[in-house]
């Protein structure tokens, strides 16, 4: 579904989508059907839960397509219609409460809003085995696209996902140090950051 109806720069046929949407519905079954317990690993747990949140936020645009932003539904991120342990949770539960616990800020760049300032769409799905690289591949795409984050010997001027969830990258040495390490560069601690605007505008 992901290779056929997103593009490799992570652009969504919302419209395309909508007519054939049995196949999103299938997956949502499966993931109704076979959810995570305590003798899933922690890999095997957070693929499952960062495809859960990109798959029911497309079935969220869906429901209201055409839309131009998801900021355009009402409460988008704490409407409770994803079936979970015989009840109902939000995407705000699934980020905040499931993955961010997880204690990996690359979820970050992984996770998407349908939005065009987030990170963009894997055309594929995230699986336990190949996390690692799928994880760093796509923080990797995130911090080198120029519409998203910018850099230079005297500034830096970057995604608001790092002043939103700046707590998150603490444990790599802030947020400087975590772009350091995965960029293979030397950005002062001292550098001023300044943030780009975010565009809500929907990711198609």
């Amino acid at each position: 579904m992901l290779t056929t109806y997103v593009t490799p720069e992570g652009l969504v046929n919302y419209s395309q989508l909508k007519k054939n949407s049995s196949e999103l519905n299938k997956y949502l079954n499966q993931l109704k059907q076979y959810q995570p317990d305590e003798s899933w690993s922690k890999q095997e747990t957070m693929a499952y839960w960062i495809n859960a949140y990109n798959a029911y936020t497309i079935k969220l645009i869906l429901e209201y397509y055409p839309v131009r932003s998801i900021k355009d539904i009402k409460k988008p991120w704490n409407q409770k219609f994803i079936p979970y342990d015989n009840g109902l949770i939000s995407l705000h539960e699934i980020e905040h409460d499931i993955l961010r616990r997880m204690g990996d800020p690359r979820i970050h760049f992984a996770i998407v809003c349908a939005s065009k300032s987030c990170p963009n769409l894997k055309n594929e799905a995230f699986e336990a085995d190949l996390l690692e690289s799928q994880l760093n591949e796509s923080t990797l795409t995130f911090l080198m696209d120029p519409e998203k984050n910018s850099y230079s010997d005297s500034a830096i001027d970057i995604s608001k996902i790092f002043k939103w969830f700046s707590k998150d990258f603490k444990a790599d040495g802030g947020v400087i140090s975590f772009i350091n390490s995965h960029l293979n560069s030397a950005i002062k601690d001292s550098t001023p950051i300044s943030y780009k605007p975010y565009s809500w505008s929907l990711n198609e």
